[in-house]
């Protein structure tokens, strides 16, 4: 069975995924008025079994407005010619869609700057303020 490889944690069985084609609006000349080949997919997000659970909530959050009403997510493609280019195209598409989604961001760390840094910080903080006060208005006496 054809895997679609989404990232090292997710593939998605090409079963999963419905095609379906319609006459494209795109270049083609007289053929694109009798030839289908624009791709329509259709990759139903919420009862996809390939996904985990954390990740399928994650993509349906970042995705919701991209799905239906029933979670499906509709891809089109008619930048080319042809079906099988389009086909393609909109499944390196629905790749670059899911693998965004599922990203998990990294947690931060929490850090505190050491002593030294500290020091260096105030010290700075000391040369600055003597400089600016040494810019002010010099008194007659001076």
């Amino acid at each position: 069975m054809e895997q679609i490889h989404i990232n090292d944690r997710i593939s998605i069985p090409i079963n999963e995924i419905d095609f379906s084609y319609a006459r494209s609006g795109g270049p083609g000349g007289q053929n694109v008025n009798k030839v289908e080949t624009k791709a329509v997919l259709r990759f139903n997000l919420v009862g996809s079994r390939a996904i985990p659970y954390e990740d399928r909530a994650r993509a349906r959050q970042k995705l919701a407005s991209r799905l239906t009403k029933y979670g499906v997510l509709v891809i089109q493609s008619d930048r080319h010619r042809d079906r099988e280019r389009n086909r393609n195209d909109a499944i390196e598409r629905l790749q670059e869609l899911l693998r965004l989604a599922v990203h998990r961001p990294r947690r931060r760390v929490p850090t505190k700057p050491s002593r030294s840094q500290r020091e260096r910080r105030l010290t700075n903080k000391k040369q600055n303020a003597s400089k600016k006060r040494d810019r002010g208005r010099v008194s007659i006496g001076d």
